[in-house]
């Protein structure tokens, strides 16, 4: 089951930092279920981001867990190392498990994710 999403926003694709991100949640313990690249039509983004739709900053910031700008952020992390301004602030992520599912089935045909055993999951998981 899905329950967790993340997505390069454009800048982070532009400058090239697709491998470093996966190689970060690579090394944090996540499991990549699914990948695509594809330039997101505008109705699509208007569906991801409903919940969005009537706050100012609708049309430049992505949500997710932890801060939204990089000047909040903490060094270490995706944003804090990677981005500058609010507008470009690298990627994506679902805040909450809930919306995750709902922005995964908007991107993915869940025929399309793949479950697969992960080795390593009890040295990372108890």
């Amino acid at each position: 089951e899905a329950n967790a999403q993340k997505t390069q926003e454009p800048d982070g694709v532009q400058r090239h930092l697709i491998g470093e991100i996966i190689r970060r949640f690579e090394k944090k313990g996540f499991k990549l279920v699914g990948m695509k690249l594809m330039q997101a039509s505008e109705d699509l983004l208007k569906k991801h981001y409903i919940a969005l739709c009537d706050r100012p900053f609708y049309t430049m910031v992505s949500t997710g867990q932890g801060e939204t700008n990089p000047s909040d952020s903490r060094p270490g992390t995706i944003r804090g190392d990677f981005s500058i301004e609010v507008s470009k602030n690298v990627i994506h992520g679902s805040d909450s498990i809930e919306s995750a599912r709902r922005e995964i089935l908007l991107w993915f045909h869940t025929d399309k994710l793949t479950c697969w055993a992960e080795s390593t999951e009890p040295w990372i998981y108890e």
